[in-house]
């Protein structure tokens, strides 16, 4: 018979994370473990407010099926008992752990996925005055990251974007408004940013509003965050975005995210693997994703003062396999 338990955990920042959204200075996580004669899987999922989650709601969501993980039930059941969400992302990465580990096998093993013994990673340029932004860019660039991923909000885009661009002219560029914009000028940022060679746009206007981009000519691919969750979204996103940003906590969990990544590159869409404020735990349960994306943004633990141990190794926008 299987146990279930879950507790919450809060990991202190080593530097404020802020985006349009707002400041952070602590990731709160959920974590759950799944034994099972004397093996235990581990699962972790960060809730977040914007999809109207806290960690009471997460918490009391997961034991709602208690009793189904304690008979046993498989993760293809899991699916129908929650929706996507971080809830359901815990309690399927921490069956996934239970089932390596019983098998004594690696996750990517179970998956039948390869992994590089390197990954770029994104590493994250937050909101702050256009000088403090390129400072941290050029500090990024020179101690090995390649790829940077700018929060923007809907203040200073050009004196922002044009100093980071001057202090890494090389470096690969990636913005990320956090559904900040508007239909209004969206054009014309568009352009400024394709004119500054960045690479990628994410989710520049409201899940609510994505109506304005059918059909709009864009000289850069847009890539959908808040507006994709799982397999049920794709429809909506076609002749949109051309890229998907997919997070285990979106999916609810490593099993709908490989569905989705599936999915979603039969239907042309490029990937991208994401991931909240967190844990070498939540990222080692996307890895066997890895192989299939254009960009991973995997930097969530590089921000904590101290992470999990065993920890994944990071060194300044890699990770070390």
């Amino acid at each position: 018979m299987r146990s279930l338990r879950v507790f919450e955990e809060s990991w202190p920042l080593h530097t404020p994370f802020v985006i349009a959204r707002g400041s952070r200075s602590e990731a709160k996580v959920v974590v759950v473990e799944i034994e099972e004669n004397g093996v235990k899987g581990v699962g972790e999922c960060t809730p977040y407010p914007r999809y109207g989650e806290s960690i009471d709601s997460v918490m009391a969501q997961i034991m709602t099926v208690n009793d189904a993980i304690e008979r046993g039930i498989s993760r293809a059941g899991l699916q129908s008992l929650l929706p996507a969400g971080a809830a359901r992302n815990a309690l399927d990465c921490a069956l996934w752990d239970l089932e390596a580990r019983e098998e004594k096998v690696t996750l990517s093993q179970l998956t039948h996925s390869i992994l590089a013994d390197t990954i770029t990673t994104a590493q994250t340029v937050v909101i702050g005055e256009p000088e403090a932004m390129a400072s941290c860019a050029r500090i990024l660039w020179q101690k090995g990251a390649r790829l940077l991923k700018v929060k923007l909000d809907d203040h200073l885009i050009s004196e922002r974007i044009v100093a980071i661009r001057a202090a890494v002219p090389d470096a690969t560029l990636i913005v990320d408004a956090n559904e900040s914009w508007h239909s209004d000028g969206l054009a014309s940022r568009c352009q400024l940013l394709a004119d500054l060679g960045v690479a990628m746009l994410e989710q520049p206007l409201p899940a609510s509003e994505d109506e304005a981009l059918e059909n709009f000519i864009h000289p850069l691919p847009i890539c959908a965050d808040e507006s994709c969750h799982s397999r049920s979204s794709l429809p909506a996103l076609a002749g949109r975005y051309e890229m998907i940003n997919i997070k285990l906590d979106k999916t609810g969990g490593l099993t709908e995210a490989l569905a989705l990544a599936q999915e979603a590159k039969a239907q042309g869409f490029a990937l991208m693997l994401g991931c909240m404020l967190c844990t070498s735990r939540a990222i080692g349960a996307a890895l066997p994703l890895t192989s299939q994306v254009r960009f991973a943004d995997l930097d969530g633990p590089t921000w904590l003062s101290v992470d999990v141990d065993p920890g994944l190794r990071f060194t300044t926008g890699m990770l070390h396999l």
